[in-house]
């Protein structure tokens, strides 16, 4: 874990896909946010001002050409997965659950039990829901793939109506 008072640049810009804005930064070392719809850059500056870092924040439209492009095709129903470094930090017990996220099939949805389960901690279904609504690079790590064990749709910092057009893109995506 960073030391406080260590400096970092975070590179960020904004994504626009239909009527929508999102904005994402990136460390060198890959994207290290992705934000909700429409939420503006303080909810960037709010996240910043919660990690355990002293950033420099620079808009940089060219050093997350790369992510935006990603963001774009994936939006657009020409992507199913990303390959683009992602630079995230948490708890281990989050890292885990992040991980695991990675590993939801596209236009699959699993609950957070399956999830307190795949980890090998299955009584930790609430912690696993704090660890998704945690995870800072919403549709990269896929949390909106995540459901409740009725089968709701629930808790997504992007909202539920993001993350039913989400759920409903990435069921009627046909990408050879």
């Amino acid at each position: 874990m960073m030391n406080i008072n260590q400096k970092q640049t975070v590179y960020y810009g904004k994504i626009t896909c239909e009527n929508h804005f999102i904005y994402i930064a990136a460390t060198n070392k890959g994207l290290c946010y992705v934000g909700s719809p429409n939420e503006g850059v303080n909810e960037l500056n709010h996240w910043i001002n919660k990690k355990q870092f002293i950033p420099t924040l620079i808009e940089d439209k060219e050093k997350i050409k790369p992510y935006t492009m990603q963001l774009q095709d994936y939006l657009s129903g020409k992507r199913k997965s990303f390959d683009v470094p992602i630079d995230v930090k948490g708890t281990p017990f989050q890292e885990a659950v992040w991980n695991e996220l990675k590993n939801i099939p596209y236009g699959k949805t699993v609950s957070y039990t399956d999830i307190a389960n795949s980890i090998g901690n299955p009584t930790a279904v609430r912690a696993v829901g704090a660890a998704v609504g945690a995870n800072p690079v919403l549709i990269v790590i896929p949390c909106h793939r995540v459901i409740a064990k009725n089968g709701r749709l629930t808790g997504f910092r992007g909202g539920i109506s993001m993350k039913e057009k989400l759920l409903a893109l990435e069921n009627s995506t046909k990408i050879n």
